[in-house]
C-alpha cells in the first residue's frame, strides 16, 4: 500500500509539473508578408493578440502559435478555424479554455490562419 501511495505522489507530482508548464513568449522573426497575410495581421492584431500576444509569441494568457506544437502537421489549417468558430479546451499547457471568436469573420479566419502560417515558416515551422 505504501509503494502505491508512494507511485500515486510521484504521478501526481509530475502532473502538477507538467500542467504548470507554460511555453515563454518567443522572439518572431516577421518576414515580408504577402497580401493576405498583411490583411490576417491586422485582423490577428484585433482579435487575437489579446490572449496570443503580438506576432503570436504567446502572452501569459495565451499560447505561442509560432511554436512546433501549431505546425500544419499536427494543427491543419482547420483547426485554426475550428478554434475560432467554436472554442478550444486547453490542452497542450495550462492556460484557460480559449472562447469561441464570434466577432471574427470567415475571411479573416482565413486571413489570419495564413498570417500565422507565413510567420511559421518565417521562423523555421512548417
Amino acid at each position: 500500500m505504501v509503494i502505491a501511495g508512494g507511485a500515486l505522489v510521484i504521478v501526481g507530482a509530475w502532473l502538477v509539473e507538467r500542467l504548470d508548464d507554460r511555453p515563454a513568449p518567443i522572439e518572431v522573426r516577421v518576414p515580408g508578408l504577402s497580401a493576405a497575410a498583411q490583411a490576417g495581421q491586422l485582423a490577428f492584431d484585433r482579435s487575437c493578440a489579446g490572449c496570443h500576444g503580438p506576432q503570436a509569441r504567446g502572452s501569459a494568457t495565451g499560447p505561442p502559435l509560432i511554436h512546433p506544437t501549431y505546425r500544419r502537421a499536427h494543427h491543419a489549417d482547420i483547426a485554426f478555424e475550428l478554434a475560432v468558430l467554436r472554442g478550444v479546451r486547453a490542452h497542450h499547457w495550462r492556460f484557460d479554455d480559449m472562447p469561441p471568436q464570434p466577432s471574427v469573420a470567415a475571411a479573416e479566419i482565413a486571413q489570419i490562419t495564413r498570417y500565422v502560417r507565413e510567420l511559421q515558416a518565417a521562423n523555421g515551422i512548417d
